[in-house]
């Protein structure tokens, strides 16, 4: 008889859902996506249609050690997500929690030496070239782009009367 299905596993300290095929639950975690989990699936030697909870402890932990250094079991440098890494100059890959402080990090030191994409950052403007006449106006403020037509003020007496020169001919 086969063992039962988990409902939840636990992979680089997420839960997943184990009724689904593995590569389609790996690309669930933070910093792996569709092509990077069939290559974890391919490196660690596990079918990618399996479901996720019909797998035993050691090809979860077989998993788990893939996705945390991919480099070591023979994945290509330009599949990680952080490649010559500023501080220790390393190719890695950098999953859940740690992509928000590494990215963070990134936009601190770039600030700090007052780079151009840190002062776009600091103002809260698009950092990347794109254009901002039209977008990023939530960022500008509720300022109306456009010509705006004066208003005709009518005279003070004329509260109710249609001006001269308006009338319809018969």
């Amino acid at each position: 008889m086969e063992p039962p299905i988990k409902q939840l596993v636990r992979v680089v300290n997420t839960d997943l859902n184990g009724l689904k095929p593995v590569h389609h639950a790996l690309s669930q975690i933070k910093g792996v996506g569709v092509s990077f989990s069939h290559l974890v699936c391919h490196l660690a030697k596990v079918d990618m249609y399996a479901k996720l909870g019909s797998l035993d402890e050691a090809t979860i932990k077989k998993l788990d050690e893939v996705i945390r250094n991919p480099l070591k079991h023979g994945a290509p440098v330009w599949m990680v997500n952080r490649r010559r890494d500023f501080e220790t100059n390393e190719n890695r890959h950098v999953v859940t929690g740690d992509i928000d402080f590494v990215n963070d990090n990134d936009m601190k030191r770039l600030k700090k030496i007052k780079a151009y994409r840190g002062i776009r950052h600091m103002l809260g403007l698009p950092v990347r070239g794109q254009r901002t006449r039209s977008n990023f106006r939530k960022n500008k403020g509720k300022i109306h782009l456009g010509v705006q037509r004066k208003k005709v003020t009518q005279p003070a007496g004329d509260k109710g009367e249609k001006p001269a020169g308006k009338e319809k001919k018969k």
